[in-house]
Protein backbone atom coordinates (compact mmCIF):
# COMPACT_ATOMS: atom_id res chain seq x y z
CA UNK A 1 0.00 0.00 0.00
CA UNK A 2 1.27 3.29 -0.96
CA UNK A 3 1.08 6.17 1.80
CA UNK A 4 3.63 8.86 2.58
CA UNK A 5 5.55 6.81 5.15
CA UNK A 6 6.49 4.57 2.24
CA UNK A 7 7.51 6.91 0.12
CA UNK A 8 10.08 9.03 2.84
CA UNK A 9 11.14 5.38 3.02
CA UNK A 10 12.01 4.79 -0.33
CA UNK A 11 13.79 8.03 -0.35
CA UNK A 12 15.90 7.33 2.65
CA UNK A 13 17.35 4.06 1.34
CA UNK A 14 17.80 5.21 -2.49
CA UNK A 15 16.59 4.09 -5.78
CA UNK A 16 18.47 1.03 -5.71
CA UNK A 17 16.96 -0.13 -2.88
CA UNK A 18 13.73 1.15 -3.98
CA UNK A 19 13.61 -1.22 -6.91
CA UNK A 20 14.88 -4.33 -4.57
CA UNK A 21 11.90 -3.58 -2.41
CA UNK A 22 9.76 -2.79 -5.33
CA UNK A 23 10.29 -6.31 -7.02
CA UNK A 24 8.57 -7.54 -3.85
CA UNK A 25 5.49 -5.81 -4.88
CA UNK A 26 6.04 -6.72 -8.69
CA UNK A 27 6.39 -10.62 -7.89
CA UNK A 28 2.41 -10.39 -6.00
CA UNK A 29 1.46 -8.77 -9.24
CA UNK A 30 3.36 -11.55 -11.65
CA UNK A 31 4.27 -14.78 -9.88
CA UNK A 32 6.03 -15.86 -12.98
CA UNK A 33 7.97 -12.65 -12.84
CA UNK A 34 12.00 -13.68 -13.45
CA UNK A 35 14.90 -11.15 -12.22
CA UNK A 36 18.63 -12.14 -13.62
CA UNK A 37 21.36 -10.15 -12.32
CA UNK A 38 25.22 -10.16 -12.75
CA UNK A 39 26.58 -10.68 -9.52
CA UNK A 40 24.77 -7.32 -7.70
CA UNK A 41 21.75 -8.75 -5.88
CA UNK A 42 22.80 -6.79 -2.69
CA UNK A 43 23.76 -3.81 -4.59
CA UNK A 44 20.12 -3.77 -6.43
CA UNK A 45 18.35 -4.25 -2.99
CA UNK A 46 17.51 -7.78 -3.98
CA UNK A 47 18.59 -9.78 -0.86
CA UNK A 48 15.50 -10.61 0.44
CA UNK A 49 14.08 -11.17 -2.95
CA UNK A 50 16.52 -13.32 -3.64
CA UNK A 51 16.23 -15.25 -0.32
CA UNK A 52 12.58 -15.72 -0.48
CA UNK A 53 12.14 -16.24 -4.05
CA UNK A 54 14.74 -18.17 -5.42
CA UNK A 55 13.17 -19.70 -8.36
CA UNK A 56 12.38 -16.62 -9.25
CA UNK A 57 16.26 -14.86 -9.12
CA UNK A 58 18.78 -16.19 -11.44
CA UNK A 59 22.54 -14.96 -10.92
CA UNK A 60 24.78 -15.23 -13.62
CA UNK A 61 27.80 -13.71 -12.28
CA UNK A 62 29.93 -11.06 -13.88
CA UNK A 63 28.79 -12.04 -17.67
CA UNK A 64 26.70 -9.14 -18.51
CA UNK A 65 25.82 -10.57 -22.25
CA UNK A 66 25.07 -13.84 -21.28
CA UNK A 67 22.78 -11.56 -18.67
CA UNK A 68 20.89 -10.51 -21.87
CA UNK A 69 20.83 -14.09 -23.68
CA UNK A 70 19.17 -15.77 -21.20
CA UNK A 71 16.75 -12.88 -20.34
CA UNK A 72 15.76 -12.93 -23.91
CA UNK A 73 15.28 -16.73 -23.83
CA UNK A 74 13.10 -16.09 -20.69
CA UNK A 75 11.10 -13.57 -22.29
CA UNK A 76 10.61 -15.94 -25.34
CA UNK A 77 9.17 -18.26 -23.10
CA UNK A 78 6.41 -15.83 -21.89
CA UNK A 79 8.14 -14.56 -18.44
CA UNK A 80 8.44 -10.77 -17.64
CA UNK A 81 11.80 -10.38 -16.98
CA UNK A 82 14.30 -7.99 -14.90
CA UNK A 83 17.66 -7.56 -15.60
CA UNK A 84 20.08 -5.98 -12.96
CA UNK A 85 23.70 -4.70 -13.02
CA UNK A 86 25.52 -1.33 -12.81
CA UNK A 87 24.52 1.52 -15.67
CA UNK A 88 27.66 0.98 -18.06
CA UNK A 89 27.81 -2.58 -17.87
CA UNK A 90 23.84 -3.21 -18.17
CA UNK A 91 24.27 -1.24 -21.33
CA UNK A 92 27.67 -0.82 -23.05
CA UNK A 93 28.91 -4.01 -22.55
CA UNK A 94 26.23 -6.12 -23.75
CA UNK A 95 25.37 -3.35 -26.43
CA UNK A 96 25.02 -5.94 -29.30
CA UNK A 97 22.66 -8.40 -27.56
CA UNK A 98 20.82 -5.90 -26.53
CA UNK A 99 20.13 -4.38 -30.46
CA UNK A 100 19.77 -8.64 -31.73
CA UNK A 101 18.12 -10.18 -28.79
CA UNK A 102 15.89 -7.16 -27.55
CA UNK A 103 15.97 -4.28 -30.37
CA UNK A 104 15.65 -6.52 -33.53
CA UNK A 105 14.11 -9.18 -32.12
CA UNK A 106 11.52 -7.34 -29.71
CA UNK A 107 11.96 -9.52 -27.10
CA UNK A 108 10.12 -7.56 -23.71
CA UNK A 109 12.98 -7.44 -20.99
CA UNK A 110 13.24 -4.68 -18.56
CA UNK A 111 16.92 -3.89 -18.24
CA UNK A 112 17.57 -1.79 -14.90
CA UNK A 113 20.75 -0.18 -14.87
CA UNK A 114 22.00 0.78 -11.30
CA UNK A 115 24.06 4.16 -10.07
CA UNK A 116 23.91 5.80 -13.48
CA UNK A 117 25.30 9.08 -13.84
CA UNK A 118 28.35 10.21 -12.08
CA UNK A 119 27.21 8.52 -8.43
CA UNK A 120 30.16 5.58 -8.75
CA UNK A 121 32.52 8.91 -9.29
CA UNK A 122 35.44 7.74 -6.65
CA UNK A 123 35.49 4.27 -8.63
CA UNK A 124 36.38 6.40 -12.20
CA UNK A 125 34.40 6.92 -14.93
CA UNK A 126 34.71 3.74 -15.50
CA UNK A 127 31.57 3.13 -13.33
CA UNK A 128 30.28 6.36 -14.55
CA UNK A 129 27.62 6.31 -16.81
CA UNK A 130 27.30 9.38 -18.87
CA UNK A 131 26.47 7.87 -22.56
CA UNK A 132 23.75 5.15 -21.76
CA UNK A 133 20.55 7.34 -22.52
CA UNK A 134 22.38 8.43 -26.14
CA UNK A 135 22.93 4.33 -26.55
CA UNK A 136 19.85 2.83 -25.66
CA UNK A 137 17.90 5.54 -27.73
CA UNK A 138 19.18 5.17 -30.66
CA UNK A 139 18.52 1.32 -30.79
CA UNK A 140 14.90 1.22 -32.13
CA UNK A 141 12.13 -0.55 -30.17
CA UNK A 142 14.16 0.32 -26.82
CA UNK A 143 11.96 2.72 -24.33
CA UNK A 144 14.34 4.75 -22.07
CA UNK A 145 13.24 5.82 -18.67
CA UNK A 146 14.63 7.89 -16.48
CA UNK A 147 13.01 8.39 -12.82
CA UNK A 148 12.83 11.84 -10.75
CA UNK A 149 13.00 9.86 -7.44
CA UNK A 150 12.63 6.88 -5.93
CA UNK A 151 8.77 6.76 -5.89
CA UNK A 152 8.83 7.19 -9.22
CA UNK A 153 11.39 3.77 -9.15
CA UNK A 154 8.34 2.28 -7.99
CA UNK A 155 6.19 3.78 -10.35
CA UNK A 156 7.81 3.37 -13.66
CA UNK A 157 8.65 -0.66 -12.81
CA UNK A 158 5.41 -1.24 -11.64
CA UNK A 159 3.85 0.62 -15.23
CA UNK A 160 6.75 -1.61 -16.64
CA UNK A 161 5.78 -4.74 -15.64
CA UNK A 162 2.25 -4.27 -17.72
CA UNK A 163 4.23 -2.71 -20.63
CA UNK A 164 4.77 -4.94 -24.06
CA UNK A 165 8.29 -3.91 -25.29
CA UNK A 166 11.77 -3.61 -23.83
CA UNK A 167 12.97 -0.93 -21.84
CA UNK A 168 15.80 0.68 -19.87
CA UNK A 169 15.04 1.93 -15.80
CA UNK A 170 18.34 4.01 -15.59
CA UNK A 171 18.43 4.88 -11.80
CA UNK A 172 20.43 7.96 -10.58
CA UNK A 173 20.69 9.27 -7.29
CA UNK A 174 22.35 8.04 -3.96
CA UNK A 175 20.41 7.15 -0.63
CA UNK A 176 18.71 9.65 1.13
CA UNK A 177 17.58 11.13 -2.59
CA UNK A 178 15.29 14.38 -2.40
CA UNK A 179 11.30 13.43 -2.84
CA UNK A 180 9.68 15.15 -5.50
CA UNK A 181 7.07 13.52 -5.09
CA UNK A 182 5.34 13.09 -2.08
CA UNK A 183 1.79 11.39 -2.55
CA UNK A 184 0.96 9.14 -5.49
CA UNK A 185 -0.11 10.29 -8.98
CA UNK A 186 -0.98 9.58 -12.15
CA UNK A 187 2.36 8.05 -13.73
CA UNK A 188 2.14 7.22 -17.79
CA UNK A 189 5.13 5.68 -19.96
CA UNK A 190 5.76 8.65 -22.38
CA UNK A 191 4.09 11.23 -20.82
CA UNK A 192 5.98 13.75 -19.12
CA UNK A 193 4.60 15.63 -16.14
CA UNK A 194 4.98 19.45 -15.36
CA UNK A 195 5.85 20.18 -12.17
CA UNK A 196 5.32 23.91 -11.66
CA UNK A 197 3.79 26.63 -14.37
CA UNK A 198 5.74 29.51 -15.84
CA UNK A 199 5.16 31.85 -18.58
CA UNK A 200 8.87 32.88 -19.30
CA UNK A 201 10.08 29.52 -20.17
CA UNK A 202 10.32 25.87 -19.60
CA UNK A 203 13.02 23.88 -18.06
CA UNK A 204 12.63 20.22 -19.40
CA UNK A 205 14.78 17.82 -16.55
CA UNK A 206 14.78 14.18 -15.64
CA UNK A 207 16.40 12.11 -13.63
CA UNK A 208 18.39 13.22 -10.34
CA UNK A 209 18.13 16.77 -11.91
CA UNK A 210 14.23 17.35 -11.84
CA UNK A 211 14.06 18.15 -8.47
CA UNK A 212 17.86 21.04 -8.22
CA UNK A 213 15.83 21.96 -11.13
CA UNK A 214 12.61 22.56 -9.73
CA UNK A 215 14.09 24.04 -6.63
CA UNK A 216 16.37 26.02 -8.55
CA UNK A 217 12.89 27.74 -10.70
CA UNK A 218 11.17 28.64 -7.56
CA UNK A 219 14.33 30.60 -6.13
CA UNK A 220 14.32 32.04 -9.45
CA UNK A 221 10.82 33.32 -9.08
CA UNK A 222 10.96 34.23 -5.89
CA UNK A 223 14.07 36.47 -6.35
CA UNK A 224 14.41 37.53 -9.98
CA UNK A 225 10.95 37.51 -10.83
CA UNK A 226 11.76 34.90 -13.43
CA UNK A 227 8.70 32.46 -14.08
CA UNK A 228 9.51 29.49 -15.51
CA UNK A 229 7.78 26.20 -16.13
CA UNK A 230 9.70 23.28 -14.91
CA UNK A 231 8.67 19.77 -16.70
CA UNK A 232 9.78 16.55 -16.11
CA UNK A 233 10.59 14.31 -19.01
CA UNK A 234 10.96 10.87 -16.93
CA UNK A 235 10.55 8.62 -20.55
CA UNK A 236 13.32 10.24 -23.01
CA UNK A 237 11.84 7.51 -25.46
CA UNK A 238 9.57 7.41 -26.72
CA UNK A 239 9.17 11.41 -26.45
CA UNK A 240 6.07 12.98 -25.63
CA UNK A 241 6.59 14.96 -28.38
CA UNK A 242 3.65 16.93 -28.46
CA UNK A 243 2.75 17.96 -25.36
CA UNK A 244 6.86 18.94 -25.51
CA UNK A 245 5.99 21.01 -28.55
CA UNK A 246 3.03 22.76 -27.11
CA UNK A 247 5.48 24.16 -23.92
CA UNK A 248 7.98 24.69 -26.66
CA UNK A 249 5.74 27.15 -28.41
CA UNK A 250 5.11 28.72 -25.55
CA UNK A 251 8.13 29.87 -24.30
CA UNK A 252 10.65 32.50 -25.05
CA UNK A 253 13.55 29.88 -23.76
CA UNK A 254 14.01 26.49 -22.83
CA UNK A 255 16.64 24.59 -20.79
CA UNK A 256 17.76 20.81 -20.58
CA UNK A 257 19.07 19.45 -17.81
CA UNK A 258 20.28 15.79 -17.40
CA UNK A 259 23.35 14.03 -15.18
CA UNK A 260 24.19 12.84 -19.01
CA UNK A 261 26.74 13.73 -21.51
CA UNK A 262 24.79 16.99 -23.32
CA UNK A 263 25.52 14.87 -26.68
CA UNK A 264 22.69 12.54 -27.20
CA UNK A 265 20.42 12.53 -24.15
CA UNK A 266 17.59 14.54 -23.49
CA UNK A 267 18.53 17.69 -24.63
CA UNK A 268 19.51 16.30 -27.65
CA UNK A 269 15.93 14.42 -27.80
CA UNK A 270 14.58 17.94 -26.84
CA UNK A 271 16.33 19.92 -29.87
CA UNK A 272 15.04 17.51 -32.52
CA UNK A 273 11.76 18.25 -31.24
CA UNK A 274 12.18 21.99 -31.11
CA UNK A 275 14.32 22.10 -35.04
CA UNK A 276 11.37 20.48 -36.37
CA UNK A 277 8.81 23.65 -35.34
CA UNK A 278 8.27 27.05 -37.73
CA UNK A 279 9.64 28.76 -34.92
CA UNK A 280 12.51 27.24 -32.61
CA UNK A 281 13.35 28.99 -29.63
CA UNK A 282 16.69 29.30 -27.93
CA UNK A 283 17.93 26.15 -26.28
CA UNK A 284 20.37 26.28 -22.96
CA UNK A 285 22.19 22.27 -22.55
CA UNK A 286 22.79 21.99 -19.06
CA UNK A 287 24.38 18.27 -18.86
CA UNK A 288 27.74 16.83 -18.92
CA UNK A 289 30.29 17.53 -21.12
CA UNK A 290 31.93 15.53 -23.84
CA UNK A 291 34.66 14.31 -21.36
CA UNK A 292 35.90 11.94 -19.30
CA UNK A 293 37.47 14.12 -16.53
CA UNK A 294 38.78 13.25 -13.56
CA UNK A 295 36.71 10.80 -10.48
CA UNK A 296 35.75 12.38 -7.49
CA UNK A 297 32.94 11.88 -4.84
CA UNK A 298 29.31 12.72 -6.08
CA UNK A 299 28.44 15.96 -4.69
CA UNK A 300 31.50 17.49 -5.41
CA UNK A 301 30.89 16.64 -9.15
CA UNK A 302 27.62 17.94 -9.24
CA UNK A 303 29.45 20.79 -8.26
CA UNK A 304 32.29 20.74 -10.86
CA UNK A 305 29.71 20.33 -13.24
CA UNK A 306 26.59 22.73 -12.56
CA UNK A 307 24.38 19.97 -11.87
CA UNK A 308 23.56 21.70 -8.21
CA UNK A 309 20.62 23.91 -7.30
CA UNK A 310 22.95 26.68 -7.21
CA UNK A 311 24.68 26.50 -10.52
CA UNK A 312 21.24 25.69 -12.16
CA UNK A 313 20.30 28.59 -10.89
CA UNK A 314 22.73 30.69 -11.55
CA UNK A 315 23.15 29.43 -15.29
CA UNK A 316 19.60 30.32 -15.72
CA UNK A 317 19.59 33.79 -14.44
CA UNK A 318 22.68 34.26 -16.78
CA UNK A 319 20.72 33.78 -19.34
CA UNK A 320 18.08 36.04 -18.68
CA UNK A 321 20.48 38.41 -17.35
CA UNK A 322 22.12 39.29 -20.74
CA UNK A 323 19.25 40.58 -22.32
Amino acid sequence: MINSAKIKLFSTIGPRAAFGMTCLELIKEDPNLIVVTGDVSTSAGLDRFKKNHKDNYIDVGIAEQNMIGIAAGLSSEGHNVFTTTFSPFQTLRCCEQIKVNLGYMKNKVIMVGLASGIVLGTLGYTHCSIEDISIMRSIPNITVINPADCFEVYKAAFALLKYDKPAYLRLTGTNNSPQVYDKDYDFKIGKSISLKKGEMGTIFCTGSMVYPSLMAANKLHIDKKIDLQVVNVHTIKPLDVIEISSHIKNSKKIFTIEEHSIIGGLGSAISEVNSSLTNPVNQTFIGLPDDYGKGGEYEDLKIKYGLNEDSIYRKIYETFKIE
